[in-house]
């Protein structure tokens, strides 16, 4: 179909008619605001994988002193450089995962013998992964290897770093796995 520089005119003009025809107040009554137009931007790491994909989390609140801003959307960071603003499945779903019900909020722990969970403070919690680490470093300590060689290790114990944690995290992390005699330590990012 070939078409000459007159029809073409005469469609252009007969759009621009239409376009004239058209009402524009009913289009501008169905635009609303962007449901992150209020939000505060954070960016953050993605904590599934070892990839580290950036991710900007819009949070809706007042910014006030002990409130918590509520997750209204959660995508992938355009400026970072690993991912360049995609998610996998799992990123992209990630909002679901912070508003799920059965979210645990507070520490939890299965008492021996018992078949059910029950809420502990976080003081306790604490005090309590205190108590089985120095247990367990003194029950299974080596001082000296069958060498003779002093070896100073805990071998009952493993220590891995997330993906998400930072650099200084993580020096500090392996400094204090150091200083209980760790020998098994590694980084999700080598997983």
């Amino acid at each position: 179909m070939h078409v000459d520089r007159r029809t073409f005119l005469k469609g252009t003009a007969a759009g621009v008619v239409g376009l004239g025809l058209f009402e524009l107040s009913e289009a501008r009554a169905e635009m609303r605001e962007l449901k992150i137009a209020r939000t505060t931007e954070t960016r953050s790491t993605c904590p599934y994988c070892s990839v580290s994909c950036g991710l900007i989390i819009h949070t809706l609140g007042d910014k006030a002193k002990n409130v918590t801003g509520s997750v209204v959307y959660i995508e992938g960071d355009p400026d970072h450089p690993i991912n360049r603003g995609t998610l996998c499945p799992k990123g992209a779903t990630l909002r679901n995962d912070i508003h799920h019900p059965g979210r645990l909020t507070t520490p939890k722990v299965r008492r021996g013998g018992s078949d059910r969970w029950e809420e502990i403070s976080w003081d306790a919690a604490i005090a309590g992964i205190a108590r089985h680490i120095k247990d367990t470093r003194d029950r299974t300590f080596v001082a000296k290897n069958a060498a003779g060689a002093v070896v100073n290790r805990t071998p009952g114990i493993g220590l891995i770093g997330g993906c998400t944690d930072t650099n200084e995290f993580n020096m500090l992390q392996w400094k204090f796995g150091a200083g209980l005699g760790i020998t098994y330590r590694d980084t999700q990012a080598r997983v």
